[in-house]
């Protein structure tokens, strides 16, 4: 958090913006230590978890500018990425997302950008084949792979750690949709602008760090972020796409959860008896079996 503050302070110039803090009930102090060091930020200080899309809706609804930027915490604002972004905004108004590009380093990029989560998407990712051909246009269609990162382009997606939204397209659409507490909710809301008529434009002209890749949230409590991630898709495709195909996408991600689990139940009973380590194996099955739960039961990992 201190690390992107100071860089979007001290890599912001020549504009007038105002940063809005939404704490999510942490619990590492960081509260006091942007009221003491970054005295002009304006802090809301949650006493429970409310998930991305409600914090975030918290801040939009008092920001004041032309346009909003949703920014995660572990971001690193790289060369006045934010005023760059904003000139580039300012030159295509049918704009109502613009994301930049984004690094996990100073030398790797990072994929950002997908597309909406579908019936397809959920089946070649479900099975397998999105992984194992994943730079296939028919396979690795979700992620879009084969692109660099490196041009600009409309896309589908932008990635919620950089979003740059047009407050008078917010306005249009509303705010995001809080029934998606992670995963998703920027795809509904660039969804949603998509059907207003608005478009969702990439551009590499501005960079950001995200350091780790991102990789520190979900990493911590795993099993829990998986379900979370299947349950977005979910909300998704009944939200957009009606009962049938929702239906049909419980019944795919229940049969691909439930095939992995026996698949990991054999592997693991194999490793044990050649006294293999089984970490990984372990931590795989534990998701799977809680992504099955959640699509039969409806029962949610703790």
């Amino acid at each position: 958090m201190r690390s992107c503050l100071a860089s979007a302070y001290r890599e912001t110039e020549n504009i007038t913006f105002e940063v809005i803090v939404i704490d999510n009930a942490s619990i590492d102090h960081s509260v006091e230590m942007i009221k003491e060091e970054f005295p002009s930020a304006i802090v809301i200080d949650n006493y429970e978890n409310r998930g991305f899309a409600a914090a975030n809706n918290q801040g939009i609804a008092i920001a004041r500018g032309r346009y909003v930027l949703l920014l995660n915490s572990d971001t690193i604002v790289m060369d006045n990425a934010i005023a760059k972004t904003i000139e580039f905004a300012d030159n295509h108004p049918e704009a109502a997302v613009v994301g930049c590009q984004v690094r996990e380093n100073q030398k790797k990029v990072q994929m950002t950008c997908f597309r909406y989560p579908s019936i397809v998407n959920l089946f070649l990712s479900a099975f397998g084949l999105a992984k194992l051909f994943k730079y296939n246009r028919v396979f690795g269609r979700e992620w879009m792979l084969w692109w660099k990162r490196d041009s600009e382009r409309d896309v589908d997606v932008i990635s919620g750690m950089f979003m740059l939204a047009r407050r008078q397209a917010i306005d249009q659409v509303g705010l995001l949709d809080e029934r998606f507490f992670m995963y998703c909710e920027e795809a509904d809301w660039c969804y949603r602008f998509a059907k207003a008529g608005w478009k969702v434009l990439f551009w590499p002209g501005a960079q950001v760090i995200h350091v780790g890749g991102g990789s520190h949230s979900s990493s911590q409590i795993p099993v829990k972020m998986f379900v979370q991630q299947q349950k977005s898709r979910l909300i998704f495709l009944r939200k957009h796409q009606g009962i049938f195909i929702y239906l049909l996408a419980n019944l795919i991600v229940a049969i691909s959860s439930g095939l992995r689990v026996c698949a990991m139940a054999v592997l693991l009973a194999l490793k044990k008896i050649l006294c293999r380590t089984v970490c990984g194996e372990l931590t795989t099955l534990k998701k799977n079996w809680a992504s099955f739960k959640f699509c039969t039961l409806r029962l949610e990992p703790k």
